[in-house]
């Protein structure tokens, strides 16, 4: 069968590229006469792998010498506690709830300490995200923090909140390596790469040096200190190593595209293909407002339900996979990660413009 288009919010589509170098390596990993999966996470050739990642993902980022670059696991969802228990030092901390998963951060720092939602966007089922310009920020908080792009609701942040301070945390996984980031901006930025970088399993934080600190909560599990992975370099542990090695190619990838410059232009490109189209339909429209639209995330609606399942279906049977929309939204919902290529949101408007056609009463 030949590739489809994945329209995944995550696990997502890979370069193809990438999925091919490594389909290459499978079984002899240059030379060594084993795949990456069997390879010891102390030998040369998996410590060259990860050392490679690391600089890499520097050199995209331009990430300063005073952060810590940490491949982690348990998915970005860890983070949601790993966060307070090392960074909530007053018990304090601020939350701008933009969509689920900052509601679930939210929710969970509350078990470490007092967490306060100084702005939300729930009111309008989070099609937009609040002016955070001048928020009650907590004069003893310990951070605030943000999901970057929400996944499930089409949002991006434009402009980071001014927190008055205080540490910016951000949970970026949606939008991470999508365009140029000035990492100085934050405390600490962290996702999970199974939605632009790589499969699912890793979770890479990256904290500035003064944030890790021997000073965590109370009960606070070894494995949950960020200070025990920054000390060991992401090797305390077995890391998740296979999934760290697919990303080092995803880097590299992105490296030889052109950088995040690059990227965000293709990215900028592709969008633009998708909403200009929802723009000037008169059947399916779009649920985000648009100064507020994520590059990577587009949800939209026809506003039948009926018609919505007929969409995807027959999406589907046309070789565009994963377009239902999530189920607090309803719809549809294209994800367009820097993976996907321009074909393949030119082919889906394409099917769109025949469907409206079809169905347009």
């Amino acid at each position: 069968m030949a590739r489809i288009y994945n329209f995944s919010a995550g696990p997502a589509v890979l370069p193809e590229e990438v999925l091919k170098e490594a389909a290459e390596e499978m079984l002899d990993y240059r030379g060594t006469g084993m795949s990456v999966m069997e390879m010891s996470h102390r030998s040369k050739a998996y410590e060259t792998i990860l050392n490679e990642a690391e600089a890499d993902i520097r050199e995209l980022m331009n990430i300063p010498d005073n952060y810590k670059v940490l491949f982690l696991q348990g998915g970005a969802s860890s983070q949601f506690a790993m966060i307070p228990m090392n960074l909530m030092k007053n018990r304090v901390a601020d939350y701008i709830v933009t969509g689920q998963w900052a509601k679930k951060a939210f929710q969970e720092a509350k078990i470490y300490g007092t967490a306060n939602k100084i702005a939300s966007s729930e009111d309008k089922t989070f099609t937009y995200i609040p002016d955070c310009s001048d928020l009650p920020i907590s004069e003893n908080a310990d951070y605030v923090y943000i999901c970057e792009n929400n996944t499930i609701y089409g949002t991006k942040f434009k402009t980071l909140p001014n927190t008055k301070g205080k540490p910016l945390v951000a949970d970026v996984s949606s939008c991470f390596l999508s365009e140029p980031v000035d990492v100085t901006k934050y405390g600490l930025l962290y996702g999970g790469v199974q939605k632009n970088v790589g499969p699912a399993g890793v979770v890479i934080v990256i904290i500035r040096e003064d944030l890790i600190t021997e000073d965590t909560l109370p009960g606070t599990p070894t494995m949950f200190k960020y200070k025990i992975h920054a000390d060991n370099g992401s090797l305390y542990n077995t890391p998740p190593a296979y999934g760290i090695y697919i990303c080092g190619k995803v880097f590299k990838w992105l490296k030889k595209l052109g950088g995040l410059e690059a990227m965000k232009e293709i990215n900028e490109k592709k969008a633009a293909v998708l909403y200009n189209f929802l723009d000037e339909s008169k059947l399916f429209k779009g649920t985000v407002v648009k100064e507020d639209r994520s590059l990577m995330n587009v949800p939209f609606v026809t506003g039948n339900e009926e018609l919505d399942a007929k969409f995807v279906k027959e999406a589907k049977a046309a070789g565009f996979e994963n377009l239902k929309g999530h189920r607090t939204v309803g719809g549809m919902r294209a994800s367009i990660y820097n993976a996907m290529p321009i074909e393949g949101v030119e082919k889906l408007v394409e099917f769109m413009k025949e469907f409206e056609k079809k169905n347009l009463k």
